[in-house]
Parts: C-alpha cells; structure tokens; sequence
C-alpha cells in the first residue's frame, strides 16, 4: 500500500507540474488565431508523429540488444524493446529520469546479463546519448547565439552541457581505475553504515563483496566495448543516432501538421538543446522544465500563437505517451512488481 501510495505521489507531482506549465504556456500564448489553428489539424500528421515516438523504442531496443549481444548476452529483440520500454515510466516520474536506468539493469539482470555487464550496457547507451548530444551541442548553441545571448538560457545551457562532460569522466575515471572506484565507494558504505548505526552489522561485508564483483564485472565489459567489443559499440553508436532523428522528427512533423514548414534544422537544433536542459534533475519527469524549455526554444522558429499546441502536442508524445505505454508494459510483467515496489518506497 506505501508503494502504490508513493507511485501515486511522483506520478501525481509530476502530472501536476506538467499541466501547470502546460496552464501557463497556454495563457501566454493563445490569441483568436490559435482556435482557427487547432480546427485546420491535420490529424494524420499527429498520428505520424506518435509512430515516430513508438519506432524510436524499436531503435532503442536494437541499440540494447547489440550491446548486450556483444559481450555474450543473448537478449531477444522483442524483450530488449519490453524493457526499454518499461522503464520509460519510472523515468517520467523520477527526476532526471533517474529510475529509468536501474529498472533496465534489473530487468537485463533477470535476463542473466550479470548486474555489472547490465550497467555496463545501460550506462554505456547513456554514454553514446551524452557525446551525439555534446558533439551536436556547439553546432546548435552557434545557430541559437542571438536568441540566447539576450537571456539567461545560454548559462543553463551550458550547465547542463558541464554536468555531461562531468558525468562522461567520471565514467571514463571508473573504468580505468576500478580500484579507486571501488575504495571510494567503500569508503561512503562505511560512511553510510555508522551513521545509520549499523557499523557493526555483519552484512555489510557481503554487501562490499558483491559490489567488488559488480565494478569488476561492469570495468571488464566497458574496457570489452573499446578493443573487442567494438562492433556492438559501432552499431549502439548507429542505433544511436536512428533513435535522435526519429524523436527529433517529431516537431517538424507536428509543424505540418498545422500547416507550418518543418524548420528540420533550427527545431533539431533547438531540441540538442532542449536535452541538455532536461538533464538537471529538478522536477518528476522534467515536468515544468521541459514545458517551459521547450516554449523559450520553440518561440524562435514557430508563431507564438502556435507555440503552446505545438508544446502540447510534444510534451504528449514524449510524457503522457511513455507513461501509458511504458506504464503498461511495466505492470503487464507481473515479476517487475516487487522491484518498482522497492525502487519507490
């Protein structure tokens, strides 16, 4: 019952921040022009868009089954796209998306992918997301310099574009240092322990033991992905780049469907950007901060009496969509139960 009570309180936060951003960016865009466009929708490019949403977790799924495949996991495609998918609801009601990562590690261990290859393959695909982003970030901060040299996005921006660059040699240090990785984490266990009074307790040597086989196991599949392992590297990088064009199509195909043109590059360019906002983990979801991010982005390509629907039909796709289906699938696997059980207490 304290599960579902607190499932239901991040759900319920982040439903909350999303449909007051939503509220507002409506109330400060809308005119009269604004109902003429809602009645010239046309529909089947909306429904193109949520096809692109749904085959971006096809891509996704393929990036983690040749990860996995390539350091001798045999994980099925279609359980691939099941887990990906599943943790799409988690990430929309944790911050930054954090409970999306543990629940794919936990669904790949159940797969018999040991806890450290899992991570080694869910933190590698986060690792190929960070550099496609922070190598697509400079091209787009150029195409975005007037805009964002007048306010103070440019400054989040580039927060946002350090944290990755931060989380990308930490990762790279842990790697090649497991050692060091592994004293620091002992040291903080310790930490944790006496100051929880639990010193003393006699698990806690276990606890150190399997997580001394956890870094070994995730250090010898990321050092696996860069000399032998390369060709799952090249083709996660290559499914990769197919999941980002497929999202990021999203808004061109949403512009025509109400009538405007794609503006491909300046809307990819602003979405580079958009992700790196959302990568500080502030609110359930992104929830407020992808709303209102998107409407500053956006305003620079599309009329403003247009940019709350085309805001609205995004967030739809990208939050609303990925907790029905992710949240589906999530419940429909009925051993993931205790697991979220836990993850949310």
């Amino acid at each position: 019952m304290i599960y579902v009570n607190n499932l239901r309180k991040w759900l319920s936060v982040s439903l909350l921040i999303s449909a007051i951003s939503i509220v507002l960016v409506m109330f400060y865009t809308v005119d009269p022009k604004t109902p003429e466009l809602i009645h010239d929708i046309r529909p089947e490019f909306l429904l193109t868009a949520a096809f692109l949403h749904l085959s971006s977790f096809m891509f996704w799924g393929l990036r983690t089954k040749t990860m996995c495949n390539s350091l001798g996991f045999r994980v099925g495609l279609s359980r691939s796209i099941e887990i990906v998918t599943s943790s799409t609801f988690l990430a929309s009601v944790t911050p930054s998306s954090i409970g999306g990562e543990p629940l794919r590690i936990h669904l790949l261990n159940q797969d018999s992918v040991p806890v450290g290859n899992a991570t080694a393959v869910v933190l590698g695909e986060r690792l190929l997301d960070g550099i496609l982003i922070m190598m697509a970030a400079p091209v787009a901060l150029h195409l975005f310099r007037r805009v964002i040299s007048t306010s103070g996005l440019d400054m989040v921006i580039m927060a946002g574009e350090i944290a990755l660059i931060l989380v990308f040699i930490m990762v790279i240090y842990a790697v090649w240092h497991p050692h060091h990785t592994r004293k620091a984490l002992n040291f903080m266990l310790h930490r944790i322990a006496g100051f929880l009074g639990k010193g003393n307790d006699p698990r806690l040597e276990r606890i150190m033991g399997k997580m001394d086989m956890v870094i070994e196991d995730f250090h010898y599949s990321m050092a696996f992905f860069v000399t032998k392992g390369r060709r799952g590297l090249l083709f996660g990088s290559i499914y990769t780049i197919l999941f980002w064009l497929v999202e990021f199509a999203m808004v061109p195909v949403i512009l025509m469907g109400l009538n405007q043109p794609p503006s491909i590059i300046i809307s990819f360019a602003a979405q580079v950007l958009l992700m790196i906002l959302l990568v500080i983990p502030v609110t359930p979801g992104s929830s407020g901060v992808a709303e209102l991010g998107a409407t500053s982005l956006f305003s620079v390509f599309v009329p403003a009496y247009m940019v709350g629907i085309v805001v609205v039909a995004w967030r739809v796709f990208t939050l609303y969509m990925n907790l029905i289906v992710g949240g589906f699938v999530s419940f429909k696997i009925l051993k993931d139960a205790d697991y979220i059980r836990n993850l949310m207490k």
